[in-house]
Formats: structure tokens, sequence, C-alpha cells
């Protein structure tokens, strides 16, 4: 039986539990294609130079145990190819070179980079100094260069691995109207009828590449419910959803599914046609309504032959029966449906009437998310649907899907958007799932509440072993006290072995503690702009910011929300009026694309090294650290980092500027939770300036003193909080005809 990236991996983590992720996905490549290791290299010795490393020298004598098995066990199932790799060797181009025991003295290893083992380099200043050395330089560089080349070609062909499936997967879906009657047959509506919509899947397993991210789950889904999943950045909230929705977890055939996860594809169809033609049941039978009309049309011509009659009842009894499954699905209705979909999500009629490709990428996602709403599956899954849209927006969409009518399942790190539309909470951790009824705040409240209690009852029972054992060593070898303390050895080994709770992972940010600059700091005065002279965007801006100024910017998208941050940074010029900035005044710009800023083939510290040269590698991973990219992920590339840590790392950029102030276009983007909450606490206690844009109503409300809204061309302040402001907006949008 052949031996697979994730047997070797799994048997990696077995042994070793807690080893950095990345080790052992670069090993268990290592170790699958050992055609690229060179002919003479022991690639057990390597592996176990490699773990040892990881371990750290400081290990206990059971890790060093623990690591012996390990390379004996790889020693084992990897026999085959380790022989077939040796006889290939052994008749190779006659005799081969033969490395030596002892070319270099390494008695001063403890000088050496901690790091030294994983990029399979040899700190050369740290051997031998003043001694004569017995190897030719050149060479030793030149063959090091050779071996990171190869190592970077293993870690790209690992990432390339790591989502093959997914990727595959996406390749063979085609088109959306394939895919949709793939995944929900047209005959599915037919036979869900008098069954139960509920999901019960009692132990599911999730795999991404060699990575478990579940493991016997168990999958409840209510009919009718809706449920807000919830986990820190990278735990497979993302890849859970797509197992659902390409029914890898086996999901009955008669429940609908539609995932909202990429924007559509740009092309010439109108928005509101795009969004009728998403209902790929309804535009299935429309066209078929019209060919058997058309056919119908055809045999009334035809005389009263029994065959043209035969013909005709047949078309007549299919007709009546796409007739009633569009009168079922309230097919006439769809146009206007559709139509105020596309309203409440900020498209005006004329947008309506725009073809897909004159959209921006934020405005397709919006466009992705009115054709799920529109078709109405039984089961929708939405994966940060506040991501891409406004304010406004986003308080129709939570007004809206309080009254969806099947299965809603959604991924979102927005508190208020979970707190408003979740009825059910999942906590994604630890390889499982777990439920909890009720919003956000319930499920905070709840589980805070169940954590103490575990703790509480964990401690109370160590205390209870604790007054055992004190019993025991004190009474063993009492001849009077014998007895008793044989009965108390009894009850301790009887207890079930105890698991301490796990202990929840927090996070903090750290910005730079800023210099006092005189004001005014940076100030708008009477500033008129607009990309063309004939439409002119804002018109008489006055701002005035501080650094104890704490503003956010709200308004619908489109409005200059973004242009007034870019007047502000200088990036623009205005039109009329006059911007004011103090000589000595620094502004860190965090983008909306801020992604775009990053170069994907670097690592995070060789992107603040090309950014910020000067300091030392640890003084970049120490930086680093203070947004939580620390470990082996500082050396990762960018382009493998999940949003929330490539939002980290952008901070991280932010913070070496040492800014004053700080304007931050939708800085909630991606990050998880924790990530959020370590954002707003930062921010708080930072002692510059904050100007922000933000769909996240609890990040407002804890970050900002003032809200400001941009609107119609102006931008003025708005008396009331963020609550006030999404109540407004929704009773409008209401209000209209």
């Amino acid at each position: 039986m052949g031996v697979s990236s994730e047997d070797i991996a799994e048997d990696i983590r077995d042994a070793l539990p807690g080893t950095e992720e990345i080790v052992i996905q670069y090993l268990s490549g290592y170790l699958l294609d050992l055609d690229d290791a060179a002919d003479d290299e022991d690639v057990l010795q390597v592996t176990r130079d490699i773990l040892d490393s990881a371990i750290g020298s400081s290990s206990s004598h059971a890790k060093k145990g623990d690591l012996d098995r390990l390379v004996q066990r790889l020693a084992d199932l990897l026999k085959e190819p380790l022989t077939r790799r040796e006889e290939k060797n052994r008749a190779g181009n006659g005799p081969s070179l033969i490395r030596l025991d002892k070319v270099m003295d390494l008695s001063k290893t403890n000088v050496m980079s901690n790091t030294i083992a994983f990029t399979e380099g040899v700190d050369l200043e740290s051997i031998n100094k003043g001694k004569a050395s017995r190897v030719d330089v050149k060479k030793l560089e030149k063959q090091e260069a050779k071996l990171r080349a190869k190592i970077e070609k293993r870690s790209k062909r690992t990432d390339l691995y790591e989502g093959s499936k997914l990727l595959d997967q996406h390749k063979k879906q085609q088109t959306y109207e394939e895919m949709f009657m793939k995944i929900n047959p047209l005959d599915a509506a037919a036979a869900a009828k008098n069954k139960s919509k509920d999901i019960h899947l009692s132990s599911i397993d999730v795999n991404f590449g060699s990575n478990r991210i579940l493991s016997g789950a168990s999958l409840t889904l209510a009919y009718g419910r809706r449920y807000g999943i919830i986990g820190r950045n990278g735990v497979g909230k993302s890849t859970l959803l797509r197992h659902i929705a390409l029914r890898d977890v086996p999901i009955p055939a008669h429940i609908t599914i539609l995932f909202v996860e990429q924007e559509i594809v740009g092309d010439d169809t109108l928005a509101l046609e795009s969004v009728l033609k998403a209902d790929v049941w309804r535009d299935t039978l429309l066209r078929e309504e019209a060919s058997l009309n058309a056919t119908l049309s055809e045999l009334d011509k035809e005389g009263d032959d029994k065959r043209f009659e035969d013909a005709r009842d047949e078309a007549q009894t299919r007709l009546a029966e796409v007739h009633a499954r569009l009168a079922e699905m309230e097919a006439e209705t769809g146009p206007a449906r559709a139509a105020a979909l596309l309203a409440g999500l900020g498209f005006s009629e004329e947008d309506q009437k725009r073809p897909t490709k004159s959209f921006s990428g934020g405005w397709r996602m919006r466009l992705a998310l009115a054709r799920a709403l529109f078709v109405k599956p039984a089961l929708l899954l939405l994966d940060e649907p506040s991501n891409h849209i406004d304010l406004n927006a986003l308080a129709w969409l939570e007004d809206y899907l309080q009254t969806w009518p099947g299965t809603l399942v959604v991924v979102s790190h927005d508190r208020a958007f979970l707190d408003a539309v979740a009825t059910d909470i999942i906590h994604m951790h630890s390889g499982r799932l777990d439920y909890y009824k009720g919003n956000f705040t319930q499920f905070y409240s709840t589980k805070s509440e169940r954590d103490r209690n575990l703790r509480k009852e964990y401690e109370t029972q160590m205390d209870y072993r604790k007054h055992l054992q004190a019993f025991i060593d004190r009474w063993r070898y009492n001849a009077n006290r014998a007895a008793q303390a044989q009965s108390k050895i009894k009850i301790l080994e009887k207890l079930p072995e105890l698991q301490p709770p796990e202990v929840e992972e927090t996070e903090t940010f750290k910005f730079p503690e800023t210099e006092k600059i005189s004001p005014p700091v940076l100030q708008l005065n009477e500033v008129s702009f607009g990309y063309t002279p004939d439409k002119v965007l804002l018109k008489g801006v006055n701002i005035d910011v501080g650094l104890d100024s704490r503003i956010a910017v709200v308004g619908p998208n489109g409005a200059g929300k973004s242009t007034l941050i870019k007047l502000l940074t200088g990036e623009l010029k205005p039109m009329h009026g006059h911007v004011s900035q103090n000589g000595r005044l620094r502004i860190g710009y965090f983008a909306q694309h801020h992604v775009d800023n990053l170069v994907p083939t670097m690592s995070p510290v060789q992107f603040l090294a090309s950014k910020f040269p000067g300091k030392t590698e640890q003084e970049y991973r120490g930086h680093l650290g203070n947004f939580q990219i620390s470990g082996m992920t500082g050396l990762q590339m960018i382009g493998t980092l999940s949003g929330g840590q490539k939002s980290r790392v952008a901070f991280a950029m932010l913070s070496l500027q040492r800014p004053h102030v700080l304007l931050l276009d939708e800085p909630t983007n991606h990050l998880d939770i924790e990530g959020l909450d370590a954002l707003m606490t930062a921010l708080s206690s930072w002692n510059g300036g904050v100007i922000l844009i933000s769909h996240d109503e609890r990040f407002i409300t804890k970050v900002a003193k003032e809200l400001w809204v941009c609107s119609e061309g102006t931008v003025s302040k708005f008396k009331g909080d963020v609550q006030a402001y999404k109540s407004l907006i929704v009773s409008n949008i209401k209000a209209k005809p």
C-alpha cells in the first residue's frame, strides 16, 4: 500500500504534538518525493535534525525518546522507497562521492542561528573562528544556493498540493448554471415534498490537503434556523462551507444549497437580468414554456391526424406541469422581487440596467448576494457577507435576513451582524463544532459561564487528587495507616484521566506612542473635489483632525468616503479649498484593498525589511509578534497567509511609520473576532488621531467618539449613534415605493 503525505503528517503530529504546522508540511512533502533529495543525502537524518531543532534543545528526555521512535516509524513506513533509492544510487554512474564524517568542528553550535536548521544553511561565521578552515567556502555557498532553490521549489509544490483538491473542483465547475443543476437537480423540489429539511450528520470528517479540519464532528442544522459560524482565522470555516456546498458531506439530495463565496463574472448581462437568471430552475422552465408554446403553435397548423393529436396532448400535459411549477415558485413576481433586492443592496434604477462588467469587484459581490437571496434555496451559505457592503446595505441585509424562510449558515466576524441575524452560534475549534442557542452576545455569556464552571470543576478535582496523594505520601509506609493508604491509592487509580480545560488565546496589538505636535494637525477647509469638473463628488467639506480625534465616516458606497481619506493623505488634490497639514505630521493609511500593497512572494520579515531596512531579522520578527504574526508564520510567503494574517502584516507595517494620525479604510475586513478585539483595544489606548471608514457597528461604537455621514456630496456630523443611523436607513428604504 502506498504512503501518502497525510500518513506522514499524522505520524509526526501524533508523536510530537505541538510541532509547527509548516515544519510538518515541509517534511511530509520532502519524505514523499525522495527523488528531489541529493544522492548522498541521509533523508532520515535530515528529518531528525529538523524535528530536533523544532522541539528545542531544552526538551525533555521523553521528547527525545518520542523523536527516536518517530524516526524509526518513518524508516519502517518508507522502507520500500528508501530501498529503491539506495539501489538506484548504487547502480549509478560508477563509484559515488563519499561524504566525510567530520569536515567542520561544530563545537560552537550554541552561537548558531535558532532557525538555521530550517533553511538547511550553515552559519559560517560561528564555526572555527581563529582556525584554518578545510572547507572550500565558494563551493559550499554554491551548494547552499542550490539547496535553497530546491527548498523553495518544494514549498511551492506543498502550497499547490494544499489546495489542489478544491482548485480542481472549481475548475470542473465550468459554468454557474451547470454547477447549480449538478448540486440542485430540477426534480429536487418535487422530491422535497413531505420530507424534513433538517440536517443531522452525527460524524463528519473534513480535510484540506493533509490538514484535518474536523474529526468526527456532528453537523446539526434545523430548518428555518439561522446559524452563525465563528472561530479563529485559519480554523477552516470557509472550507467547511465549501464542503457542504459541493455535497462533500452527505447533505440529503432534496435539500437545495447555494453558497455565496466569489463575485460573479462580469459580462454584457444587465444587473437585473443577471439576478433573474440566477434561479436556474425558473430560467429553465421559462425556456421550456416558450419551447412548448412554439411546438403547440406548429402542431395547431397540422391536421387532425391521430399522431398530431397525441403530440398536442403530450405537449399540453407537459405545459400544464411547467405552469404549475412556475406558479409554485411565483415566477411572475420575479422581476419585481429582483429589483427590490438590488435596491436594498444599493443599486439604483439606472445601475440595475447596467451590464455586470461595468461594476467593480465589491459591487459584483453584492450582485452575487442578490442572486442568492433571489433563488431562496433551502440552505443558504454566506461567507463574510458584510465585507463588501457599506453600512447602509448592511442595515438592509440584517433586516431582510431576519425573516429568511429557510436555513441560513453564515461565517462572520461582525458581532453586531451576528446579534441581529443569528438564532444559533456554532463555535468551530479543536476539530469539532460546539452549538449554542441564541445570538453572539448570548453565546459569549453562556460560553464564559461554562468556561468558568469547567475551570472551577477542574481545580476542585485537582485539589481532591492532591489531597489523596498527600495522604498516600505521608502514611504509605506507616504500619498503622498502610491499609488506609492502599485504599486511597485504589481510589486515585480509579479516577478518570483529567484533561485541563482549554485556555482561550487572547491577542494584543501594539501601536507605538506618538510624540505631540502642535495644532492644526490636519484640516480640510471648504474643500471640493471631483474626478471630472462636471461631476463634483464632494462640496464644501470642513473637517479638523487632532491627535485626540476619533471620527467614524459612514455612508453609501460611491458617496466619496474613500475619496475623503485620499484627500486627507494628500494622494488627491482638491479642486477648490485648502488642505492644511503640520509640517512634522506622519500619516498611516490602511487601504481597503491593502493586500494589493503586499508582495505575495516575500515573507512578512522580508517585506518589512524591504520597506524599513536597517533592523535585524529578530527585530522584525519581534515587531510582527506585536500583531500576532509569530513563530514560522513570519517566514512564510505572504501569498500563503490567510486574509486576517495579511491584515496583521499591513498593521505591522503601518506601526513602523510611527504615525501621528491613522486613516483606516475598512480595517475590520478579514480580521477574526479576537483580532478585532485586539485592534479596538489598541486604538482606544493609543495617543494619536484616528479616522475610520467601517461597516462594523461594534467597532465604530467602541473606537469612535464622533459619527460623520458622507452623502449627496457633503460630509456632516450625525447627531446620534450607529444604531440610530442604521434604523434611519432601514426606515427610508422601506418608505420607498
